[in-house]
């Protein structure tokens, strides 16, 4: 027999009509300064994970909220026990970073964080094929973490770009809307 609250319990995370799109400025700002400072949140909408546990056709589905997109605190292991690079490597792949880190700012253009965009790559480095999973990942700045004294802890946003990779899984016996009107 089902309580009247059961219903609303199920529905209080996901409601009609919300979505949730931060800006980067709100993900490092308030999202991610507020995890790091162990402050809490009224709803959880970002999940702490382990992200690199599972491939990212995997995350949809451990994600608070998203349909296209999927927000995750992350914290960071490293490859190498005194180094500083992350370990990125999945069950069936790896994630590669695909240039410098690039410097969020907030409006007074004061620098608040840090991005890394991370594609992933199904096999084994250096020989991987791309995929379509993309990966954002933002940072305070490292002196910030140190004064906060706490683990390193990152904000993970993932997402899979439309593109070519998706096509082949289109049935081919349709002609495209340029072919057929080129032979009319």
């Amino acid at each position: 027999e089902s309580h009247p609250d059961d219903d609303f319990h199920q529905h209080d995370l996901v409601m009609p009509g919300f979505r949730f799109h931060p800006t980067e400025e709100e993900l490092v700002e308030f999202y991610l300064r507020r995890k790091v400072e162990g402050k809490r949140f009224n709803v959880e909408l970002i999940t702490f994970l382990d992200l690199y546990r599972y491939d990212p056709w995997e995350l949809p589905a451990l994600a608070a909220i998203g349909e296209k997109e999927w927000f995750f605190y992350v914290p960071r292991d490293k490859k190498y026990r005194n180094g500083d690079r992350p370990n990125r490597v999945t069950t069936s792949g790896y994630w590669k970073a695909t240039g410098a880190d690039r410097m969020i700012r907030s409006e007074n253009f004061q620098s608040i964080g840090l991005k890394k965009t991370l594609v992933f790559y199904s096999g084994k480095a250096p020989k991987g094929i791309r995929t379509c999973w993309i990966m954002n990942e933002y940072r305070l700045p490292l002196h910030e973490t140190e004064r906060l004294q706490k683990g390193e802890i990152s904000l993970c946003r993932v997402y899979k770009r439309a593109g070519v990779e998706d096509r082949p899984s289109l049935p081919r016996s349709i002609p495209s809307s340029r072919s057929s009107k080129s032979n009319s």
